[in-house]
């Protein structure tokens, strides 16, 4: 079966600098694949907002377009991504993944299947958009998990809840608070992916799990997919951080010291941090207490 060459697709509000979007289609089964790539490489391609409003756009672009019958995310280069820009997110986090249009938003809400292709580092932000695609395909050099209580960048929302409908309850609480790494076969092994394949062979397997999704009825493909989406529907959008227990972190002393130590390339503090909070609290009891006698 014949594919044509990737296309790239640019103007009429198209032109982008930190994503690539291409299309290609089937010469037989004349549907086509839109192919979605964050494009910083030389960045472990990060995320910004402006990567998310980009990618909100292709995939406007995609989902529009009835010769489109799958969606690829991809990532440049040796990695697929890493999450938020740390540096930026010193200052911009909240904005990042609570903006009107955060990526995994943009997947949940497509009508289009959503193939993930995963080489090198899986982490962070990257990690938990392609578990929320339809399907994960990965390399057999890549690397997943969450990196958040390491750098005090916690995230709230659907997207962490629904991994217990992935990996069961135990590993998504081991995968986001331990922040431990998963190598690409026990990745499959816990139902992280779909497959793992050589790194060499990836565009080739994309290429035939695309085949097959075009094969079949594309409206029964955009049924099934809201179908199964609608559990997520049971979740919040936004969580705890938002509306509930932390409002301020991002404000706060252990929500900043995480981006400073990995900027400053230095364990962060966190319990000297605590120490201090608690000192300056006995204090204030203290002097509360001294007054009152």
């Amino acid at each position: 079966m014949s594919w044509s060459d990737w296309q790239e697709i640019s103007g009429d509000g198209l032109d982008f600098e930190e994503i690539l979007y291409e299309k290609k289609w089937h010469g037989e089964l004349e549907g086509g694949v839109a192919r979605v790539t964050i494009n910083k490489p030389e960045k472990y391609n990060v995320m910004t907002l402006a990567t998310v409003d980009e990618m909100f756009r292709a995939f406007y672009d995609a989902n529009h377009d009835t010769s489109i019958g799958v969606i690829v995310v991809a990532g440049k280069g040796k990695h697929f991504g890493v999450g938020g820009d740390v540096e930026w997110e010193k200052w911009g986090l909240r904005e990042a993944f609570y903006n009107r249009y955060p990526h995994n938003r943009l997947i949940r809400l497509s009508r289009k299947p959503i193939l993930a292709a995963v080489q090198g580092y899986c982490l962070g932000g990257h990690n938990h958009m392609a578990y929320c695609c339809d399907f994960t395909i990965a390399a057999d050099n890549a690397k997943f998990g969450q990196a958040g209580p390491k750098v005090s960048s916690p995230a709230d929302g659907f997207f962490v809840p629904y991994l217990t409908k992935v990996v069961g309850a135990k590993r998504a609480r081991e995968m986001w608070m331990l922040c431990r790494r998963y190598p690409a076969e026990q990745a499959l092994e816990m139902g992280l992916v779909n497959k793992v394949v050589p790194l060499d062979s990836m565009e080739e397997e994309i290429d035939g799990w695309c085949e097959e999704l075009l094969s079949v009825s594309p409206g029964c493909l955009e049924i099934l997919k809201a179908s199964f989406d609608q559990e997520m529907d049971g979740y919040a959008e936004m969580g705890v951080i938002s509306s509930q227990f932390y409002p301020d972190w991002f404000d706060m002393p252990e929500g900043k010291e995480g981006g400073a130590s990995f900027t400053e390339k230095r364990p962060p503090r966190f319990w000297s941090l605590r120490k201090k909070e608690h000192e300056a609290r006995q204090q204030l009891i203290d002097d509360y207490e001294g007054k009152s006698d």
